[in-house]
């Protein structure tokens, strides 16, 4: 026996006479992936559904002798996310099975669960559960998905990908690839314009080719603050685009947290180069100490004569043997 949809959207692309459905490619894929197959319900025919409505309705009743369990919907406390409501659903309903008889078998529907568990059949892997549209890369690395436009790397500007759609986020592929991955971002509010979300990652490869689009670019607004900080302090210097946006490639072949924390070293001594900045991560990433001491050589090894700073000597060199040379 499978499940007993209606007319759910995740399910059916379109409902016909009676019990006929369209149903769409994932869900079919699902049914195959768990082994069932579904039974759809004639539309608006609640009845039959069996105790599902009834069982609705009892939930949700708050009458006098009710049993706290029971009251599901009653009282329901503010959640921070949805992973904390699920949770907290999870336990009510396992306190409502404790508590309710199963009706047909001795003892409650928890105690019938127990008995009957060992005698199921093991769940397969998880089922990747997405809905996929195709999309098309803008000339500015974006897509568009509910009134909002994500990012995406650069090298795939003007080509289709694929869009996989989660209930939490939108995963991109392309060539049998995951490319990237945003936080889905859900508002239906109308009234206001749709919002752009950056991965300032995906845009180095432009940057790279053009070092002056990373003093302006929309993108780059959303660097971490020591990358933002090294940039103010770095563009102040002649060539200092080409320098930033070298240090920020590094990104593309270390792991970020280590170039992050050769940055804020550089800062902390003082000298925001593309040099030291280098010179901190290979230590970082060879494990060697990053805040040694200076060293004070001892008195054996003092010059007896200190060299002079006096380029005018070099003139000498080119008069040799009365032949005066061209300079």
């Amino acid at each position: 026996m499978g499940p007993r949809p209606g007319r759910t959207k995740t399910a059916v692309d379109k409902v016909g006479l009676g019990k006929k459905r369209d149903v769409n490619a994932r869900f079919t894929a699902m049914t195959s992936h768990y082994v069932f197959d579904p039974e759809f319900c004639n539309p608006a025919a609640g009845w039959e559904k069996g105790q599902v409505e009834k069982n609705v309705r009892d939930a949700r009743r708050h009458a006098g002798g009710v049993l706290p369990a029971r009251r599901m919907w009653q009282l329901m406390p503010a959640f921070p996310d949805l992973d904390a409501l699920n949770a907290w659903l999870e336990e009510r309903c396992k306190l409502l099975w404790a508590e309710t008889a199963h009706g047909t078998l001795p003892g409650s529907i928890a105690d019938v669960w127990a008995a009957e568990k060992p005698a199921l059949m093991a769940l397969p892997t998880m089922f990747d559960g997405f809905v996929e549209e195709r999309k098309r890369v803008s000339p500015t690395c974006l897509i568009n998905f509910d009134r909002t436009r994500y990012s995406v790397p650069a090298s795939f500007a003007n080509r289709p990908v694929s869009l996989r759609i989660y209930p939490e986020r939108l995963v991109v592929v392309a060539e049998g690839h995951v490319i990237c991955t945003h936080e889905r971002i859900i508002d239906r509010s109308h009234r206001q314009p749709g919002r752009v979300i950056y991965d300032w990652r995906h845009y180095l490869a432009v940057v790279q080719r053009k070092p002056g689009a990373l003093r302006n670019g929309a993108p780059f607004v959303e660097m971490p603050e020591p990358f933002r900080m090294l940039q103010a302090k770095i563009l102040r210097q002649p060539g200092g685009d080409r320098e930033m946006v070298d240090i920020l490639s590094l990104v593309l072949h270390h792991d970020e947290q280590a170039v992050l924390c050769a940055v804020e070293l550089a800062l902390e001594a003082g000298v925001p180069t593309k040099t030291h900045v280098l010179n901190l991560l290979h230590r970082l990433l060879d494990g060697k100490l990053t805040d040694q001491p200076d060293v004070n050589p001892p008195a054996a090894l003092t010059l007896s004569k200190e060299p002079e700073a006096n380029v005018a000597r070099y003139d000498g060199l080119r008069t040799t043997r009365g032949t005066r040379h061209a300079s």
